[in-house]
């Protein structure tokens, strides 16, 4: 925001307070939060375990403002120094460091709260464990390409914060919230003017942080609270666990099934009720699960006013997401995909049953406390030779061995590269799907979807 620019009126009283931002993190989130907390005229301070070395993108794409940075280290007397203290969502609710803020008065928020608070424009919020990103990506498509002003942010990366002066009433926003992201709202947040609300499903992930599948599915239901009344949320039909919960407006099932109600598939259409919104045909993405994103996508653009007609021109022109199911083409022969960013079993499940049998199967990274057992029941009818990396090697080539699967151990993504070339046939699939977390050596699947690329690249 310019100094002319109107400051929204919910965060006028942030001028010259102290705002304590915790983590910057890798995606443009916290970087964002500092931007427009500067632009408001609060003091602002940003805190980070890395090092000025470990941050210099962010900090040089901040260096424009005057900020204090506190790096390599969190100083609890800042937190009990600061009014405002924005969380990273990767940042524990009972960081006792939070505990310091709260106790000294300050108020907690984040970076999608804050810019909920503040948005005017039209939003849809999309959740979910597997296909969430999918899903906001190609909502985003349907919307831009039937000639919608729309706007893409929340935990697909980046921030809209710093662009919240250019985001007119009528245009569009489409949003992807984690788990993390909503399990830390405050009531505030809610202002209930989410036009429309998407949960793609819930699988078994994020166990680490919320210890049950039912918190974790608690802080998903959470995305209900930020729905306007009358506006519309989109839930799985196939699953009975959505059935009780509270819906503050119209309950709009889905499945991928002929049910002739809400969003389904029949005579080789994608369907809303009665209405037919596009051809199955239009869709080229690879694997049955991208239709499913895909029936969701529609019924958010659907609901935003786009038409029929629409939707079924612009369906067949949209792209997938990087590292989603992506083929790289072939290396000496062999048919490469990229399904870099599986970091549970049921994401490498779902990618296998896309493929055909006897692919080559490359998974590892760090495990989770998860069930191995569809997986390795997939694996059993569909992977000729699984190739486990990196410190979860061992967990997964147990249960693969355990369930029938030829596996090979070795320590790093570079090796599993390397044999995987060594032993396939030619023309053979190899699947890049690592169903694990990549925090053992990476800092996020991306990095470690670039390092699996880059192995490629020197053995080609």
């Amino acid at each position: 925001m310019s100094a002319s620019t109107p400051i929204p009126a919910v965060h006028r009283a942030f001028a010259g307070r102290r705002a304590l931002v915790m983590g910057l993190g890798s995606f443009g989130g916290g970087a964002g939060a500092v931007r427009y907390l500067a632009s408001l005229g609060a003091r602002v301070t940003a805190t980070d375990r890395r090092d000025a070395v470990g941050l210099a993108p962010t900090l040089a794409g901040l260096a424009d403002l005057e900020v204090e940075y506190v790096l390599g280290q969190h100083r609890p007397e800042d937190f009990e120094r600061a009014e405002l203290v924005v969380v990273n969502p990767s940042v524990r609710p009972d960081d006792p460091l939070l505990a310091r803020a709260r106790a000294a008065g300050a108020e907690l928020t984040s970076e999608i709260e804050l810019f909920l608070e503040a948005v005017r424009a039209r939003v849809v919020a999309i959740t979910g464990t597997q296909g969430k990103s999918s899903t906001t990506h190609l909502t985003h498509g349907l919307l831009a390409g039937a000639g919608r002003r729309v706007h893409l942010g929340g935990n697909i990366g980046g921030s809209l914060l710093p662009s919240l002066a250019d985001i007119a009433p009528d245009d569009c926003v489409v949003l992807e919230l984690s788990s993390y992201q909503l399990e830390a709202l405050n009531a505030r947040a809610g202002a209930a003017r989410l036009e429309a609300v998407a949960v793609v499903n819930i699988l078994q992930d994020h166990l680490e942080r919320h210890g049950t599948v039912a918190a974790y599915a608690a802080a998903k239901q959470r995305i209900l609270e930020l729905l306007r009344p009358g506006g519309t949320a989109l839930l799985p039909g196939d699953d009975a666990r959505f059935a009780s919960w509270p819906v503050a407006g119209e309950r709009l099932s889905f499945s991928t099934r002929a049910t002739g109600a809400g969003l389904h598939l029949a005579d080789g259409y994608f369907r809303l009720d009665g209405e037919n919104l596009a051809p199955l045909a239009a869709l080229e993405l690879p694997g049955d699960f991208q239709r499913a994103n895909a029936l969701v996508a529609l019924g958010l653009a659907r609901r935003l006013g786009c038409t029929p007609q629409e939707l079924a021109a612009v369906l067949p022109t949209l792209d997938g997401l990087a590292h989603r199911l992506q083929d790289l083409g072939r290396f000496r022969g062999r048919r490469v995909i990229d399904n870099a960013v599986s970091t549970t079993p049921d994401s490498t499940l779902s990618a296998l049953e896309a493929l055909p049998a006897g692919t080559v199967l490359l998974l590892g990274g760090k495990a989770k406390r998860l069930e191995l057992e569809p997986l390795v029941a997939v694996a059993r009818e569909r992977v000729a030779l699984a190739i486990a990396f990196g410190e979860a090697a061992p967990t997964f080539a147990a249960a693969l061995r355990a369930g029938g699967v030829a596996v090979r151990e070795v320590p790093s993504v570079r090796a599993a590269v390397e044999l995987a070339l060594e032993l396939s046939a030619p023309e053979a699939t190899l699947l890049f799907s690592p169903a694990g977390s990549s925090f053992d050596a990476y800092a996020n699947f991306q990095e470690r979807a670039r390092d699996f690329r880059a192995a490629l690249e020197a053995l080609r």
